[in-house]
C-alpha cells in the first residue's frame, strides 16, 4: 500500500538516493550520470525543509517523491510548476508515480489555474506518463530544443 505524506528535512538522504538512482536508470545515456554525495544530500534536505514536497512510502520505506511550486521558467508566480517527480527504480510500474502525480495535481489545482512542467525531448517514458496524467505537450522548448514543456489547466 502506498502512503503519500509531506516530506521533511530528515527525508533528505533517502530522497537524494532515490533521485540519483531514478535519474541514472531513467535517463541512461540522455544525461550525465548523477552522483550521490554529501552536497547533494544537503541540497535535498534544504529543499525538502522549504515545503511543497511529498514522498510516497511503501511498507515504511520512501519509494518516490514529487514537488511543486510557482513556475521558474517562465518566472510567473501565477503559473504552477511540477518541479520533480521520481520513483525508485525497484518500484517502477507499481502505481507510485500515479499516486504522486495525483497528489501534485491536487496541490497545483488548489493554488493555480494552470501549471507547466519541463522534460527531456525524445524521452518517451516520461512523455507518455505526462500525457496519460492529463498534461498537454506545447510547442515551447528550451536548452536548444533538448527540453520540451507540457501544460495543464485546472
Amino acid at each position: 500500500m502506498v502512503t503519500i505524506r509531506p516530506a521533511d528535512r530528515d527525508d533528505g538522504p533517502a530522497v537524494a538516493k532515490i533521485y540519483v538512482e531514478g535519474w541514472n536508470a531513467g535517463f541512461g545515456e540522455l544525461m550525465p550520470v548523477a552522483v550521490l554525495d554529501d552536497a547533494r544530500i544537503a541540497r535535498w534536505s534544504d529543499e525538502l525543509a522549504e515545503g511543497n514536497w511529498w514522498v510516497a512510502e511503501v511498507d515504511g520505506e520512501i519509494a518516490g517523491l514529487v514537488g511543486i511550486g510557482p513556475s521558474r521558467d517562465p518566472i510567473d508566480p501565477e503559473l504552477g510548476e511540477l518541479d520533480t517527480i521520481t520513483v525508485a527504480p525497484p518500484h517502477w510500474r507499481q502505481g507510485i508515480g500515479a499516486a504522486l502525480m495525483q497528489k501534485a495535481l491536487e496541490e497545483l489545482a488548489a493554488r493555480y489555474d494552470e501549471a507547466i512542467l519541463w522534460t527531456l525531448a525524445n524521452y518517451p517514458r516520461a512523455q507518455n506518463f505526462y500525457t496519460k496524467t492529463g498534461w498537454t505537450l506545447t510547442d515551447t522548448t528550451r536548452d536548444n530544443g533538448h527540453q520540451v514543456s507540457y501544460r495543464r489547466t485546472f
